[in-house]
């Protein structure tokens, strides 16, 4: 997905927003310097044998961010613009995000510098295994547990948990999450972000002034978890889904389009694009669309203070890890527009991935609705606690969100002391 015209170093923009939160809290310097670094970074370069013999060498990074509410949890992506400075900012917006939704986690995230669109399946076999095994003494269920992000899936875990249990020399399902429903996978998983998504937008609404039934929405990033926020609140909620794009471009048609059917166009052609009935728009362009809701569902740094003075959306929910600079988010408080921030829209996934991981440690599997009744539960009751410091404290959904969350990892770094 195309990235905004301006550069920004998305662990600046992470550091900055903690330092938001650390003046509100009024915590002293040592607190602001801990939060404000990784616990544990590892770089690796590692050999890759391709189809054609030759060998390749990639690097790979695994970041722990903080560890002081629990193991770290987070996921692995493979992009060819992974750098060590997004992959610590992901860490860090997974430790808030774990702590907004309660969860008994620190935040951790892991990258890989490749293009998978231009790899087989057996290359990224053995990229996936090797990278496994280098980033292996420092990942298990009681220490880091990795999950699916951009380019990997289910299938990627399958690989890194087999890889991990030959090391070990037994099955260690609750490695990672993410997995297929037969390697010990949850019921609910692969729809969990946009599904947590859908739960708090449907929360908010009342409180914006937003009647999701009838109301008009744009998705940007016709991923997994845009599709899947589309087709809850199409399904479920009755929103008319206006607007929707991917990586090559974009679609519009203001009465509305089916999310199946974009879906069914999307899995013959590879993309949005030419969908019977739209007219084609670019990214940019779905970000200022005059609708109800917006879903930024790509990559992050997607709305800067410019565009965000163009945003014609009521709400605007992050089904993406970072896509607003903080400078939007002020222009988003003097214009109104409800923000529901990453780190509580998308925490959908990590809470499943959350069941995954008890259910593995337990050997007891629930069904999909109790998957799903356990997820809204969590959803509305985090919505509810982050609508509350809003209103509390004054301040945008974002800073309430980080407030609620950095409160929670100090409780618990104040409560267990620096050791020795």
């Amino acid at each position: 997905m195309p990235k905004t015209t301006q550069t920004v170093n998305p662990f600046d923009t992470a550091r900055r927003q903690i330092d938001i939160v650390a003046d509100l809290l009024d915590l002293n310097n040592g607190l602001r310097e801990i939060l404000k670094c990784p616990k544990r970074e590892l770089t690796v370069n590692f050999p890759v044998r391709m189809d054609d013999g030759s060998y390749r060498v990639y690097t790979g990074y695994r970041v722990q961010y903080n560890m002081a509410r629990g193991p770290t949890k987070g996921g692995i992506r493979y992009h060819p613009q992974v750098t060590l400075d997004e992959v610590r900012a992901l860490a860090a917006w997974m430790t808030w995000k774990c702590a907004v939704v309660n969860l008994p986690y620190g935040g951790g995230k892991g990258g890989v510098v490749c293009d998978p669109k231009h790899m087989s399946k057996t290359e990224l076999e053995r990229l996936t295994r090797r990278y496994a095994s280098e980033i292996a003494p420092i990942i298990g269920p009681e220490m880091d547990i990795p999950a699916p992000d951009v380019y990997t899936d289910s299938q990627t875990m399958a690989w890194i948990m087999d890889t991990y249990s030959m090391q070990k020399g037994y099955s260690v399902p609750g490695v990672v999450t993410g997995k297929p429903i037969s390697l010990g996978g949850s019921e609910g998983r692969g729809e969990a972000t946009g599904r947590g998504c859908a739960y708090t937008i449907r929360e908010a609404a009342p409180h914006a002034g937003v009647k999701v039934k009838g109301g008009t929405v744009a998705v940007q990033g016709f991923g997994n978890a845009g599709s899947v926020a589309a087709k809850l609140l199409h399904d479920e909620q009755g929103a008319k889904i206006i607007a929707v794009s991917d990586s090559r471009g974009g679609i519009f048609n203001a009465k509305g389009m089916n999310p199946h059917e974009i879906e069914a166009h999307k899995t013959k052609t590879g993309t949005v694009v030419g969908f019977p009935g739209s007219t084609e728009i670019s990214n940019a362009e779905l970000l200022e669309t005059k609708a109800d809701i917006l879903i930024p569902a790509a990559l992050e740094n997607q709305l800067g203070k410019t565009n965000a003075e163009k945003v014609q959306a009521k709400i605007v929910a992050e089904a993406a890890n970072g896509p607003t600079l903080p400078e939007a988010d002020e222009v988003f408080q003097q214009r109104k527009v409800t923000v529901l921030p990453d780190i509580l829209a998308n925490a959908g996934g990590v809470t499943v991935s959350y069941f995954e991981w008890a259910q593995d440690i337990q050997g007891f599997f629930w069904t999909l609705d109790e998957v799903n009744r356990r997820l809204e539960r969590v959803m509305v009751e985090s919505y509810r606690a982050v609508h509350e410091v809003a209103e509390a404290r004054h301040v945008h959904n974002r800073t309430a969100a980080y407030v609620l969350a950095i409160q929670r990892v100090v409780d618990a770094m104040k409560l267990r002391g620096i050791y020795p």
